[in-house]
């Protein structure tokens, strides 16, 4: 079963309910998406990331993931 934007997007708003969350993608598998939230202040790239890829709860976890792939920007507001 395809998995929508808007499902990515519960996803990761569970994990930052504070958060400014923007999901594309129409094609059931690649996506991208922009997470700004205040909890990655002081965290590097690969830290704010990670910790969008865990609120993603295994969708993305080797060939058996229902998303194939995530463009993912992240950072703490300005």
């Amino acid at each position: 079963m395809a998995i929508l934007a808007t499902d990515i997007e519960e996803m990761i708003r569970e994990a930052f309910p504070s958060a400014q969350i923007s999901v594309q993608g129409d094609d059931g598998a690649h996506f991208s998406a922009e997470v700004i939230d205040e909890s990655f202040r002081g965290k590097n790239r690969v830290q704010q990331q990670r910790a969008v890829y865990a609120a993603l709860k295994g969708k993305m976890d080797g060939s058996a993931g229902e998303v194939h792939a995530l463009a993912l920007t992240t950072r703490a507001p300005d």
